[in-house]
């Protein structure tokens, strides 16, 4: 892919430079906000204390928002970065894998080389299109249902902290679709201040000053297959490969290489202090790279440094958002993590089964990869991308290409 700029539609001298500036901070804000609980529910599932957690938080922080502002500034485009909230769902779903948090870290500098590598070496990029979208897809969609079932458990296990959260999610889902993620999250965070006057639960004062913790990673054969390879596939294909798409779309070409380059060395530097994974932004990047950022798409890469900028700024508030995560009474945290992934779920499970053709395949990696089973210390994302292509072959086998 090469790099290219729009032209602009119309002349935009009355315009502001306010503008994109303030678009990149809300990129930014609604980003972290909405997904925050995701990543830190996935960090703690493979082994990663508090402090880790709240390392990996920071460290996921400083890596997206500088590979924000350098893609921006070198190719006058507003490219942001974002940290993999599937990927973040892949290991939530992923039992703590043999060799604990240093294999994790591991995995993740794993993944970085990956995303490196299809960066250097376009065969890998053109080996992963190959996997068909229905099944990565529908493997992203079981490993997300648990993690969406939270707000419904949550409902019966602690109503009174729950309901006000879905409450104002429901109502802002109708009248702000952009904010309801992040205005549930405000909710939550009045139920955790209310629960800590009642309860007069104490916060460790060391939680609160953000700072990296660094890991020596260790590799395994389990953390290979079992976190990096669903991560890495995860990444790709629900956000690299749609955030070129998104781009495309407002009339921009990425450069591919110099993006996985970037991307993929952020996430590489990051994975020793507990970032597992940064990407392009696909989503969120819409709000970088539309007319809403600017009316000259020329200026609009003003709103991609933005982006990186705020995002390094919230990176300060990772430990807070950490201790935050630790005194929260029970169920509110994940049902925000719920909510956020709503979305992504149903689009995951609308691409497996679009296709009349694909969609046993699909059904039969969507089963297994919610049903969270662990064989040989392999977490289920992988059994499920097997189980799928198993049966896809099978389905396949003798007919006509």
């Amino acid at each position: 892919m090469t790099a290219s700029s729009p032209t602009p539609a119309a002349p935009t001298e009355s315009v502001p430079l306010s503008r994109p500036i303030v678009a990149g901070v809300i990129t930014a804000l609604v980003g972290v906000t909405s997904s925050f609980a995701v990543v830190l529910t996935g960090l703690d599932a493979v082994g990663a204390s508090a402090a880790q957690a709240a390392s990996g938080l920071l460290v996921l922080c400083l890596t997206m928002g500088l590979a924000s502002i350098v893609l921006s500034v070198r190719y006058r485009m507003p490219i942001s970065s974002a940290w993999s909230t599937p990927g973040a769902a892949v290991l939530a779903a992923t039992a703590t894998v043999e060799g604990g948090w240093p294999a994790a870290v591991g995995a993740f500098l794993l993944t970085g080389g990956l995303i490196v590598l299809t960066g250097l070496w376009p065969h890998l990029g053109r080996l992963i299109a190959r996997i068909p979208p229905s099944i990565a897809q529908a493997m992203l969609a079981g490993v997300l249902l648990p993690l969406c079932l939270a707000p419904v458990t949550g409902l019966v296990a602690n109503p009174w902290g729950v309901v006000p959260v879905v409450l104002v999610w429901l109502v802002f889902l109708r009248l702000a679709p952009r904010w309801a993620v992040p205005l549930a999250f405000v909710a939550a965070a009045i139920v955790v201040g209310i629960h800590v006057g009642v309860t007069a639960a104490a916060i460790d004062p060391a939680l609160l000053v953000p700072r990296l913790e660094f890991t020596a990673p260790t590799f395994t054969p389990g953390a290979a297959v079992g976190v990096a390879l669903p991560l890495f596939i995860v990444t790709m294909a629900s956000q690299n490969v749609p955030g070129v798409a998104v781009m495309r779309s407002f009339g921009y070409e990425v450069p591919w290489r110099p993006a996985m380059l970037v991307t993929g060395i952020g996430t590489a530097l990051g994975a020793p202090a507990g970032g597992h994974a940064i990407n392009l932004a696909a989503i969120s990047a819409a709000l970088a790279a539309g007319p809403d950022a600017d009316p000259d798409p020329r200026r609009r890469w003003v709103a991609g440094v933005s982006t990186g900028v705020s995002a390094i700024v919230l990176g300060a508030f990772s430990a807070a958002l950490v201790a935050l995560v630790v005194v929260a009474p029970t169920a509110v945290i994940p049902a925000v993590a719920g909510l956020a992934l709503l979305a992504t779920l149903a689009a995951a499970i609308q691409q497996a089964i679009d296709d009349p053709g694909e969609r046993l395949p699909a059904v039969v990696t969507f089963v297994v990869a919610a049903s969270g089973v662990s064989v040989l210390g392999i977490g289920a994302a992988f059994w499920a991308l097997l189980a799928g292509l198993l049966v896809r072959g099978v389905l396949h086998v003798g007919r006509r290409r």
